[in-house]
């Protein structure tokens, strides 16, 4: 049985940093462990200018003083959004991507699209610049099952846009059914997808038999038993278009325990060592820095990190943090209902 694991410096190619007292507080968990991250751009007001992104940029550099944490900033699509701003932020190393929300998709979206016909000139702008396109794939119909969304969106929104924009780098975000698994594996190229740590771990069992359980509840919402299986076996396939994107989503306590509750998890504080532990029981121990430090970095253009991580394994459980405190508010760190027993020991 392997006992050491020394991987790449991985990176987040999808997180929530959030602002002010929540970024202070959550922050260093992701910066302890990772390299860079995808920085979301849904804040409120959200980030839709290079202006706005470098001053993002520049505070959560201020919440991390003693860090080597490299933020990659995004714009906020808008049917406003102004291509030359987009391609000129992009040139200058301000962002690094582009993220489309569909409005009323998922937490701070109401600013997001409603008529993707508007958004033809940005999407041009960006395929002649080689900027990717951050995509969360949910429709937003009120006829339309939640738990449909993302293959209608599929089918909808995103193969028309990719069928009229030649060249558009997409990355379909936190894909959570074997219908998006297998779109992703019909493309040639410039199409990748995201995997998150927790939908490898739940399904929609998780988060409701027994009564339902907030800190389980995410967008896009967990699926059935047979589309983690596919999230599973994409991720430990060795397949370079699927990589880490972690969607760790903090939000406070008393956010998620609530009669209607906010969406997300929040990851960030051990998904390495829960990824270590889903990799080693599917067998494919040996493809985990590939997933985590390999395949995002390629498809996004960037070096490959320098640094390492090492994880040891233990013969007894690992215990880690029920909840983050922060200036927000206590964070409940996700359970993934099985003993893990990876930590990390070292970073380089």
């Amino acid at each position: 049985m392997t006992r050491s694991l020394t991987l790449t410096r991985p990176d987040d190619f999808h997180l929530h940093l959030r602002d002010g007292a929540m970024l202070a507080g959550i922050a260093p968990e992701t910066a302890r462990d990772f390299a860079r991250a995808i920085i979301m751009p849904n804040l409120v007001p959200p980030v839709v200018t290079g202006a706005q992104a470098e001053a993002y940029r520049q505070r959560i550099l201020a919440a991390l003083p003693d860090s080597d944490f490299v933020p990659l900033m995004t714009l906020y699509l808008t049917e406003a959004t102004d291509p030359a701003d987009l391609v000129a932020a992009h040139r200058a190393g301000i962002i690094t991507a582009v993220k489309l929300y569909p409005a009323g998709a998922t937490t701070n979206s109401a600013s997001g699209v409603r008529d993707f016909d508007k958004t033809r000139p940005v999407f041009e702008a960006m395929a002649e610049a080689g900027i990717p396109l951050c995509v969360h794939g949910e429709v937003t119909d009120a006829e339309i099952d939640i738990f449909d969304r993302e293959s209608v969106f599929i089918d909808r929104v995103l193969d028309p846009i990719r069928g009229a924009t030649p060249g558009l780098r997409v990355i379909m975000e936190h894909v959570t059914t074997r219908d998006a698994v297998d779109y992703v594996r019909s493309a040639d190229a410039d199409l990748a997808a995201t995997i998150t740590t927790h939908h490898l771990i739940i399904n929609r069992n998780h988060i409701l038999v027994g009564g339902i359980k907030p800190h389980y509840y995410c967008l896009p919402v967990a699926k059935r038993e047979e589309h983690r299986l596919a999230l599973l076996e994409a991720a430990t396939s060795g397949d370079a278009r699927f990589f880490l994107g972690t969607d760790s989503a903090p939000h406070s306590d008393d956010k998620k325990e609530c009669a209607c509750c906010a969406a997300g998890c929040f990851t960030a504080t051990h998904t390495m060592p829960l990824l270590a532990e889903v990799f080693e029981r599917a067998g494919t121990l040996d493809r985990l820095d590939a997933f985590c430090g390999h395949f995002g970095a390629d498809f996004y253009g960037l070096a490959r990190n320098a640094g390492q991580l090492r994880l040891e394994r233990g013969e007894d459980p690992v215990m880690f943090p029920a909840k983050i405190e922060t200036g927000a508010g206590p964070v409940t760190v996700f359970d993934p209902g099985f003993p893990v027993h990876w930590r990390v020991v070292a970073r380089s």
